[in-house]
């Protein structure tokens, strides 16, 4: 779930949005297993759309096919491109196994073992539960393939070892899947999973540190990216979204709508059109979370020049 600066700019984050990259890549490996079921296949399709997956690994600026990769996601330490990710048996995943594409979303691990960037929002997709990375691979393995070879990162060194993501991840990465909180309310535990796990809201929604680490004293509270502003999404009344009501909410997540009648733009709009999709009692606990939250006060603005 990403805002833009006032709403109108694109915001483009260190790590994927909803939008962030997923920094997948092919692998020659065990091919796909048998056909799943329509229901598993439904409710995948669901995950899907509540975790941004079309946008970060769709060339949309240039009408590229759907989940084919080459979007590029900018950031200072260079340009990560969103992998294709159709069951294309060569350029797609089409020869991982289940367990391997478990594997990447909940260690951050190409399955050659190799440390995937940060890019790829493993850091939230880790909380996803295996039953939902099921349904989820499953409906990847429906999609249409296409074999567009995934284009390779462009990034200077130190910042494309990925051996260095060892380091990282010691400092940033706490293994999931997620944990309810027992002293909240399913609902707002619902809301916490949809936000934290598969929106990977935070992703975009907190501040970073030089080396790309979040800081969670400062969990959604907005922040500089890219130049650009991502708002604070903490019920701060001045600085956060304390003054809107649980039916600014629903307009901005079902329409795009903001409480002045104005309509999202850039990235955000994209992500609407995915977060229009969850059930009227998603979007409700989303909602309950996100005012349930500790309010922070951080006004975040355009640095000048």
């Amino acid at each position: 779930m990403h805002f833009t600066a006032r709403f109108g700019r694109p915001v483009v984050a260190i790590a994927a949005r909803a939008v962030l990259l997923l920094g997948l890549t092919a692998g020659a490996l065990p091919a796909f297993g048998q056909a799943p079921d329509s229901a598993q296949v439904q409710r995948g399709e669901y995950i899907f759309h509540a975790g941004g997956c079309l946008g970060c690994h769709t060339d949309v600026k240039n009408n590229g096919v759907p989940l084919a990769g080459g979007r590029e996601l900018k950031t200072p330490f260079g340009s990560f491109f969103g992998p294709n990710i159709t069951p294309h048996p060569t350029a797609g995943i089409g020869r991982w196994t289940e367990a391997q594409f478990r594997r990447a979303l909940r260690e951050g691990l190409r399955p050659d073992g190799a440390h995937y960037f940060p890019s790829f929002p493993y850091t939230s997709f880790t909380g996803i539960t295996d039953a939902d990375i099921s349904d989820l691979w499953a409906y990847l393995q429906t999609v249409p393939q296409s074999a567009q070879p995934s284009r390779a990162h462009e990034l200077g060194f130190p910042f494309n070892i990925r051996l260095a993501m060892i380091g990282w991840k010691a400092l940033y990465f706490t293994q999931g899947p997620f944990a309810p909180n027992p002293a909240a309310s399913a609902e707002i535990n619902r809301g916490a999973y949809l936000v934290n796990a598969l929106g990977h809201c935070g992703e975009c929604h907190t501040p970073r540190n030089m080396v790309g680490g979040l800081d969670r004293s400062k969990w959604l509270a907005g922040g500089i990216l890219d130049g650009g502003v991502v708002p604070n999404i903490t019920p701060h009344a001045e600085t956060g979204i304390g003054k809107w009501s649980p039916g600014d909410l629903t307009d901005l997540l079902k329409m795009g709508m903001t409480p002045d009648g104005d309509f999202v733009g850039g990235e955000m709009a994209e992500v609407t059109k995915e977060t229009a999709k969850l059930t009227d009692d998603d979007v409700k606990a989303v909602i309950a979370y996100l005012r349930s939250l500790p309010p922070v006060n951080n006004p975040v603005r355009k640095p000048k020049g």
